[in-house]
């Protein structure tokens, strides 16, 4: 993969941690994830 491809990943990485971290503990309770979760959920969705 070239460095635009890994710069989009880690974007996108980091966007969906900084949304899922946003949420309250009850709304991620809703989704089924808690906080220590968020690193790897955002790691799958890629």
């Amino acid at each position: 993969m070239d460095i635009i491809g890994k710069f989009k990943d880690w974007r996108s990485y980091r966007r969906t941690v900084n949304e899922l971290g946003a949420l309250s503990n009850r709304e991620l309770d809703d989704l089924g994830i808690t906080r220590a979760d968020i690193p790897f959920v955002a790691k799958r969705g890629r």
